[in-house]
């Protein structure tokens, strides 16, 4: 079974196997560069109404680097939050972007500690600023930068993952910033999430009859319990929900995401080292915060709120997103199954991801600009 890698959910598992892969030389990836440029001319924006723009900004003490694409822009401007903490998808954006930026402006930026970011800033100055909160503050940042620089009065908030953390925040914080906000593979509860994943695993295992599975999963029964959730016991709980499709539905590994950004051509080899390296340095880090997670006393929401839940999803488990969702309170709420899916759902199901934000997201944007 390969790395697995995404959300900080799940993180904790890769942080050996990172560790051992940064401590590697960065490898020559330049065999891949002819198709590198395959990928990129497919992608270029040639519609003199669109925007292809890639640089660095100012964002919290630091530059960050940021990715905007859209054929059209007037049309609204989505700020995608990525997972990890340090798993950015402008290396793999290449993959399922392209049709929602008919309908779209979208941004992308790498995180701080994270991919082309990490590439801008000694490690040294970064890593004592790793902190929720701080995360929180650089999107609310980049949301009003981007609101000047393309003239718009509010923006959509999308987040997968370990990003739905910090857009949740950003959004409780500054609503005013936004449209609606969209959470893909949301974070409610890390706890519950854990206890979740772990029987979802264990259960599996037992079914398929995956002794060695069982009885590496038992040796840290009961998941979580009462003992401290330590990077050891995660690597264990995290393993054996991802090799039966938890990450990936209907598969055991996903190398189609890991093995991604080496057609990408807006990275080169320093900035997919870098990916390896930001994991190395962000998830100790972070670890002990993102584990008191808990967006369970939230219980009115105030902008419009729409969680796309993968039906096979057992590295941020829907079901306590279903719940939660339930019950919130807030001026518009929408839930979508993705049944076909676990946890990378617009890789998994572009075509529904795209079909779900133009029934479901769009509208309130468009309403949002018409009423200003």
């Amino acid at each position: 079974m390969r790395n697995t890698v995404s959300a900080l959910v799940m993180v904790a598992a890769l942080c050996a196997a990172h560790a051992s892969r940064a401590q590697d030389a960065c490898p020559d990836r330049s065999a891949y560069a002819p198709a590198r440029e395959i990928v990129a001319d497919l992608g270029r924006i040639v519609a003199p109404t669109g925007v292809q723009e890639d640089y660095a900004v100012e964002i919290g003490g630091i530059r960050q680097w940021v990715n905007v694409r859209g054929q059209d822009r007037d049309n609204p401007m989505v700020l995608f939050v990525h997972g990890g903490p340090a798993s950015p998808v402008i290396p793999t954006l290449w993959q399922f972007q392209r049709p929602l930026e008919e309908y779209f402006t979208v941004v992308n930026y790498d995180q701080r500690g994270a991919g082309k970011t990490l590439t801008l800033s000694p490690q040294e100055a970064v890593a004592d600023t790793l902190h929720v909160q701080r995360y929180v503050d650089d999107a609310i940042a980049l949301a009003e930068y981007l609101r000047t620089r393309y003239h718009k009065r509010k923006l959509v908030l999308m987040a997968h993952s370990w990003g739905t953390v910090v857009a949740m925040h950003a959004a409780l914080q500054r609503p005013d910033l936004f449209h609606a906000y969209v959470g893909i593979g949301q974070v409610i509860n890390v706890r519950t999430n854990e206890q979740v994943s772990f029987d979802y695993g264990l259960r599996t295992a037992r079914a398929r009859g995956n002794t060695d599975a069982v009885r590496e999963m038992e040796s840290i029964a009961p998941y979580p319990g009462d003992a401290p959730i330590t990077r050891e016991r995660i690597i264990i709980a995290r393993k054996w929900p991802q090799f039966y499709g938890g990450l990936t539905a209907y598969r055991d590994e996903s190398e189609y995401f890991f093995q991604g950004p080496r057609l990408s051509p807006d990275y080169d080899d320093a900035a997919r080292c870098a990916i390896n390296a930001g994991s190395v340095l962000t998830l100790g880090r972070l670890l002990d915060e993102f584990l008191r997670v808990d967006f369970t006393g939230v219980k009115e929401f105030p902008i419009p709120v729409v969680m796309f839940m993968g039906r096979h999803d057992y590295t941020t488990p829907s079901e306590p997103t279903a719940a939660w969702l339930a019950k919130v309170r807030a001026p518009y709420k929408q839930g979508v199954w993705f049944e076909r899916s676990a946890h990378m759902i617009p890789w998994e199901e572009p075509g529904r991801t795209l079909v779900s934000l133009l029934e479901h997201v769009r509208p309130l944007a468009v309403e949002g600009d018409r009423t200003r």
